[in-house]
């Protein structure tokens, strides 16, 4: 496993969030998070990403302990976040925000190529502006951001939201553009996209995982798990 949350329990001051989590994330898998607002799934991502630490249980990646390593050293064992509010430099224009999103080292004219091969939209409007983009133009932009940072695996938290539905089928298949090739760990309210896009899903109810299994259409007409996401 590229990625294993064993039993973690996260607090925000006072407030235990997660429960005794624990989920794990195959190489080349994408897994998704589903649930209602406020059940851990976003909290999911920070633990494993030691933005909040869990006080209890264990994040493994490729077998390393990250509990107790900061942020940036989870960053450098290649694990890259999309947060739902997106961060693109709305100033600098879509090249430079690829372009600065590139290691130190790396290959930056064939990380770019990348970017524009996997979202034409984007090369297009490359002198653009990323302030004066669309949605879902952002969305795509912060999704390159992540993939031309060299990441093993991405956490990619709500891509759909406050999308209209075309914009969101345009990020949907930018998602499966880059999971052929990468290692993702989806957080997805959309339940039809969620399991669309991911190969297994977890639900997480108050800060539990309640249900595991493999993503299929017909998860999202099950009776079950539609309750929890609706309660």
């Amino acid at each position: 496993m590229i990625l294993e949350v064993e039993d973690a329990h996260t607090y925000y001051g006072e407030s235990h969030i997660l429960e005794g989590v624990s989920i794990e994330v195959a190489e080349g898998e994408t897994v998704a998070l589903i649930g209602r607002n406020g059940v851990g799934k976003t909290t999911t991502l920070r633990t494993v990403l030691q933005l909040t630490p869990p006080r209890e249980g264990s994040v493994r990646y490729r077998g390393e302990e990250l509990v107790g390593l900061g942020t940036h050293e989870v960053a450098e064992r290649g694990i890259g976040w999309i947060p739902e509010d997106r961060r693109v430099f709305s100033q600098l224009t879509v090249a430079e925000n690829v372009r600065i999103a590139v290691p130190k080292g790396g290959d930056t004219e064939a990380a770019i190529a990348r970017v524009y091969d996997t979202f034409p939209a984007l090369a297009e409007r490359k002198d653009a502006k990323a302030g004066a983009l669309s949605g879902g133009q952002q969305q795509m932009l912060a999704i390159a951001r992540g993939l031309v940072n060299e990441n093993d695996l991405l956490l990619i938290d709500e891509p759909s939201e406050g999308l209209a539905p075309q914009i969101v089928a345009d990020v949907g298949q930018a998602i499966a553009d880059v999971a052929a090739d990468d290692t993702v760990l989806l957080v997805e309210q959309n339940l039809p996209l969620a399991m669309d896009l991911a190969d297994r899903f977890y639900l997480l109810d108050n800060g539990n995982v309640i249900t595991e299994g493999e993503a299929t259409s017909g998860v999202a007409d099950d009776e079950e798990i539609r309750r929890y996401l609706s309660a």
